[in-house]
């Protein structure tokens, strides 16, 4: 099997919950912490590198910020799999209490195997990301989808 396109990882989520919340949520690591990541270094900000921590898994990214649209869209490099590929939020308000997330990842690195690879695998951690927030900004409930993806020993 041969490659032709570059496989992406894209996924969404309808929230319903007002856009200007939806995406505090992601800028502000105090929101973000509670359905993704364990810690971060600070707010999200257009050239600002930030640190995020995944304390279960011993993990963490540096991660830059390429473009902050306040509302309407995030932009991040970090390294995937030993790459540096962006990610992409693109936030829409269908109705005054609903947001729609799109979140895309590209540029993945490697022979087609590791492409492939990659590709489900940030489309399997960002859909499960998305259903987390959908659930926390929603029904004010952590389900710890992140820490539970891999639990010790398995």
């Amino acid at each position: 099997m041969k490659i032709k396109t570059a496989p992406i990882t894209a996924t969404a989520m309808l929230i319903r919950k007002p856009v200007a919340e939806v995406f505090e949520a992601f800028v502000n690591p105090a929101i973000t912490s509670n359905f993704w990541f364990t810690k971060g270094s600070g707010r999200l900000q257009a050239g600002k590198q930030i640190r995020w921590d995944w304390e279960m898994y011993d993990h963490s990214e540096q991660i830059t910020v390429k473009a902050l649209e306040a509302n309407k869209r995030i932009l991040i490099e970090w390294d995937s799999y030993g790459t540096l590929t962006p990610v992409e939020w693109v936030f829409t308000s269908p109705s005054e209490n609903t947001t729609f997330v799109t979140i895309t990842n590209s540029g993945f690195g490697g022979d087609g195997d590791a492409v492939v690879k990659q590709c489900l695998d940030t489309t399997e951690g960002f859909a499960l990301v998305l259903a987390g927030a959908k659930a926390w900004l929603e029904h004010n409930i952590k389900l710890n989808l992140i820490a539970d993806r891999y639990p010790e020993g398995h």
